[in-house]
């Protein structure tokens, strides 16, 4: 009985075992099935994300896009600088002493010969009548000598004097002359003093700057008046080198002057320097203009260009097509249904065909676009439309 009562245990045991394995198994297999079922929900979800967040593709009509084509560019040489006239004069004191009048202001006209400043006369007066007195004197002892010479050429054919009596007659008579001289010369210098202390204008313009009060005394030499022809100005530009020898004097030049906003000035090249300024390897043209209503001023900045011979054909884009960011130019072109960003090298710009010189080669036919358009990535897709398919989507 025990045997057996022992039997029956154990076998119950081993069915509770056996249970428990089963149990275990059965919860394996669905932990197993939920990770992945939830495995594939995601995989599901990741796969729908990606197809949501695939690019679209990009379609572009033919007014879209352009092609590099071979042009020649009209070739400009842009110069610029600071208007000067041509004839200006900074009127100076030719005589010392104190200013008594000043006849003009700064920008009144004055023409060539007026009066415009006056200095006090009174030394010079004097000194005028101390040389004419000088003069009359130096006058008198002359005419003494001759007479002295002319009585004495008698006395010496007479023999009643000696040769060398007679030759220092000649010797006073030579000194008085030069007596006379120089008395006549003193006299002039300071008839001329007396005559520039009324100062004259050198040349007809407007004054530009006073540089001296009535009641100033002033050294020789001294500025007093500043005067500006504004008929003709000029332009000195500084151009390259190698530039020049398509440049002749004579070659039309437009100009634009600060604060005139469109209006253009039209002007030539007057002179060509030689030579070349040190350091800079460059050369001055000077560019004159008229200015006959005096609407420009002196010191104003100007900017132009001077047209030259158009160069032989060479790749060109509009300017719509290259962009520009950080520094670098670049363009977007359609190769093999993506989008590509290539960095170019410009070259000469024409402004009036709105092209520019592309230094970088493209892709033969490769399309460029023309247009602007925001938000563009490298290697989106992109299609270019055919006119035949536009057409029939407008249909």
């Amino acid at each position: 009985i025990d045997r057996q009562h022992a039997r029956t245990q154990g076998e119950v045991m081993a069915m509770r075992f056996t249970r428990r394995r089963v149990v275990a198994a059965l919860a394996i297999l669905a932990v197993a099935g939920a990770l992945g079922g939830a495995v594939a929900h995601r995989l599901a979800t990741k796969g729908a994300e990606s197809e949501a967040k695939a690019p679209p593709t990009l379609e572009f009509a033919a007014a879209d896009l352009t092609a590099v084509e071979m042009r020649p560019l009209s070739r400009w040489l842009a110069v610029s600088g600071a208007l000067q006239p041509v004839r200006q004069a900074v009127v100076k004191a030719r005589v010392s002493g104190e200013v008594r009048k000043v006849e003009v202001r700064e920008g009144e006209p004055v023409r060539e010969g007026q009066a415009v400043a006056r200095f006090d006369t009174a030394d010079l007066d004097a000194r005028v009548a101390e040389r004419l007195g000088a003069y009359e004197s130096a006058k008198a002892q002359l005419a003494l000598a001759e007479k002295t010479r002319a009585m004495n050429v008698r006395l010496l054919n007479e023999k009643f004097i000696s040769q060398n009596a007679f030759d220092g007659t000649e010797s006073s008579l030579s000194v008085a002359q030069g007596s006379v001289k120089s008395a006549e010369a003193q006299l002039r210098l300071a008839q001329n003093a007396r005559r520039d202390a009324t100062v004259a204008a050198p040349l007809s313009g407007i004054v530009a700057k006073r540089h001296v009060q009535p009641g100033e005394k002033v050294a020789f030499d001294a500025p007093l008046l500043t005067i500006v022809d504004l008929s003709d100005l000029e332009l000195a530009a500084i151009v390259p080198a190698a530039d020049v020898p398509e440049l002749a004097v004579g070659m039309p030049v437009e100009l634009a002057v600060d604060g005139y906003g469109d209006r253009r000035f039209g002007g030539r090249i007057e002179r060509i320097n030689p030579t070349t300024e040190p350091g800079t390897r460059s050369i001055l043209v000077f560019v004159g203009l008229r200015n006959a209503d005096a609407a420009l001023k002196s010191g104003m900045f100007a900017s132009g260009r001077i047209g030259l011979a158009s160069s032989a054909p060479v790749p060109t884009l509009p300017f719509e097509a290259v962009r520009t960011e950080a520094g670098q130019s670049y363009v977007w072109t359609v190769d093999d249904g993506k989008l590509s960003r290539r960095l170019v090298t410009l070259g000469r710009r024409d402004d009036e065909a709105g092209r520019v010189e592309i230094r970088t080669p493209l892709p033969a036919g490769a399309p460029v676009l023309a247009a602007r358009f925001d938000k563009l990535k490298e290697g989106a897709p992109a299609l270019v439309k055919s006119p035949s398919s536009s057409s029939n989507a407008a249909s």
